[in-house]
């Protein structure tokens, strides 16, 4: 596996074209990456290299990722933010 990112550069990924995505990504960025397990970082840097409009659509639930991976990291994200 590659080196993880750095939680700076993470944040800095993390800023977006989309202030819906920012709202998203950013807080999960503090308040729940460190829970992650290792291949869970890893899929979570995998999300923040999408496009944001498909970011978009997946976490509006107009769409799902065709990466399973992927699509899973969205729903924690999302279930996340629901609590």
């Amino acid at each position: 596996m590659t080196a993880l990112m750095s939680k700076p550069k993470l944040r800095w990924a993390c800023r977006r074209g989309m202030l819906e995505l920012d709202i998203l990504l950013a807080p999960f960025v503090d308040e729940g990456y460190d829970a992650l397990n290792d291949q869970q970082k890893a899929d979570f840097e995998r999300l923040l290299a999408c496009d944001d409009p498909d970011l978009f659509a997946w976490f509006m639930g107009h769409q799902h990722s065709k990466d399973a991976s992927i699509q899973a990291m969205v729903e924690l994200i999302v279930n996340r933010v629901r609590v």
